[in-house]
């Protein structure tokens, strides 16, 4: 199985400390964020790594080479000045992972989660990991019911962690279930949740959840919390 890193956000909440350094480069216990998810994934058997970029593009090849080090193979899709939204980032990097299921994690985030749990193949067009609502994100993004499927809606709404097992072939007429406005440029840019939703109606969206630690490492001061959680771990 190969995987993709999305790592080509611009990292604004971030501010100052992603004025020189992309988000999934920062620091936490001793590794970039990003490499807490190389080394799970070399732990796991994947080889081929796509990791997005956008913002700060040249420092990800720079700080992380080839992928060597970790016994990974690394590969580059690189969105141009302007990010291309988590839908059409996929979409741009679908050359790169090929036709089998591909194991998806955001480079922005911290967890304990064992990427060993998510299926080879997932019943449908993705599995999602699931986690409890931030402090952050209080509303949720989806449902879980109690057979697996991810629901648009439900009594309790879970976050989205940002890990899951895709099929490219959820990216099939994407267009149908898409209003952005980005979404007739070249190369598209939009959003992958509203896809997500349109294939949750049909039972092709399952999902997990997740109860241990997770982290959206979206500003300075959640960075600096896990900083101080990971140091009084050791």
């Amino acid at each position: 199985m190969k995987a993709l890193i999305f790592a080509a956000g611009l990292g604004e909440r971030m501010r100052p400390l992603t004025n020189h350094t992309p988000k999934p480069l920062l620091e936490a216990g001793g590794k970039r964020l990003i490499e807490w998810h190389l080394e799970k994934l070399a732990a796991i058997g994947v080889r081929d790594v796509v990791i997005n970029t956008s913002w700060l593009a040249e420092q990800f090849p720079k700080t992380l080479g080839d992928g060597s080090r970790w016994g990974l193979s690394l590969h580059w899709s690189y969105e141009g000045g302007t990010p291309l939204e988590t839908g059409g980032g996929m979409l741009h990097a679908l050359p790169l992972l090929g036709d089998e299921p591909f194991l998806l994690v955001n480079g922005d985030i911290w967890t304990d989660y064992d990427f060993g749990r998510l299926p080879g193949e997932p019943s449908g067009f993705a599995h999602l990991v699931m986690v409890d609502r931030p402090p952050q994100a209080t509303q949720g993004d989806f449902a879980l019911d109690h057979e697996g499927f991810v629901r648009s809606e439900g009594a309790y709404r879970l976050t989205y962690s940002g890990i899951g097992v895709y099929r490219p072939q959820l990216l099939d007429g994407w267009r149908a279930h898409s209003s952005d406005a980005g979404a007739d440029e070249a190369p598209p840019r939009f959003r992958l949740a509203p896809i997500l939703r349109a294939h949750m109606a049909e039972g092709r969206i399952t999902g997990e959840h997740h109860r241990g630690r997770w982290t959206d490492v979206g500003t300075p001061e959640r960075l600096a919390k896990l900083e101080q959680e990971l140091a009084e771990a050791i």
